[in-house]
């Protein structure tokens, strides 16, 4: 080993050390400093300073955000598993700024999953709409939606700006109950550069939902890729009594 190794080991763990107690004395959406800033702070090269600042939002303790910088990460947000209100919903009630980026927004035809989740027939079509969802300009999930195609006429509703399921009730179609199941991946490239993640090595939190109707007809079919750090579905359960012996 060089002579060098150990103090540029020593400065890294410093730079980091140094970072860690910025994020837990500091206020959420704090910016932090530049690697150029902590770079010529600590005398070490760029690449130490990107290292300790990368392994730090790997840990969901900061945000890097492209063009803008490294904030400390706000708390992640909790959410009870007993009652879905919509994303725009449950963000105000929160206080939190609301918007989202269409990505997507057509009629098409529906994959064999997607048929057999609205009970529709092979070759249907669906409504089709994926959207880049914010919570005060930090983003949040990825939600890819498919609906029946008599939803159709929420197209021309604003969905950057307002709820899917208000759009939903102006249509005839008010959203009545979610089944919902839940899992975890890893991004794609894509995803992780939509939610501004540092590496694809963040996971994800997957939330698929089944909505029906007042009618009790499966209306909307959604993908909801949350950001694992950012974002917490919280559940209680009832325990089964102790089986006999």
């Amino acid at each position: 080993m060089s002579d060098g190794a150990p103090r540029v080991e020593a400065r890294y763990r410093e730079i980091e050390s140094w970072l860690r107690e910025r994020t837990r004395t500091g206020v959420p959406g704090t910016l932090l400093p530049s690697e150029a800033e902590l770079a010529k702070q600590f005398d070490v090269s760029r690449m130490t300073a990107r290292q300790a600042v990368q392994n730090l939002a790997q840990e969901g303790l900061v945000i890097r955000r492209r063009g803008s910088g490294t904030y400390i990460a706000e708390n992640p947000i909790h959410r009870q598993g007993s009652v879905l209100f919509s994303f725009t919903e449950d963000m105000r009630q929160r206080g939190k700024s609301v918007r989202s980026r269409l990505l997507e927004a057509t009629l098409r035809a529906a994959t064999a999953a997607e048929a057999e989740a609205l009970a529709l027939g092979e070759g249907e079509r669906v409504v089709s709409i994926e959207r880049l969802r914010f919570a005060d300009d930090l983003p949040l999930t990825i939600d890819r939606t498919v609906l029946r195609t008599n939803c159709a006429g929420v197209l021309s509703a604003d969905l950057e700006n307002g709820s899917l399921h208000a759009a939903l009730a102006d249509v005839g179609h008010t959203p009545r109950v979610a089944l919902s199941w839940i899992s975890a991946r890893m991004p794609t490239a894509a995803e992780a550069r939509l939610l501004e993640l540092p590496s694809r090595q963040e996971p994800l939190l997957i939330e698929r939902r089944l909505i029906r109707d007042a009618d009790d007809l499966p209306i909307e079919f959604t993908e909801s890729s949350y950001v694992a750090s950012r974002y917490v579905i919280d559940a209680t359960f009832q325990m089964s009594p102790p089986a006999k012996r």
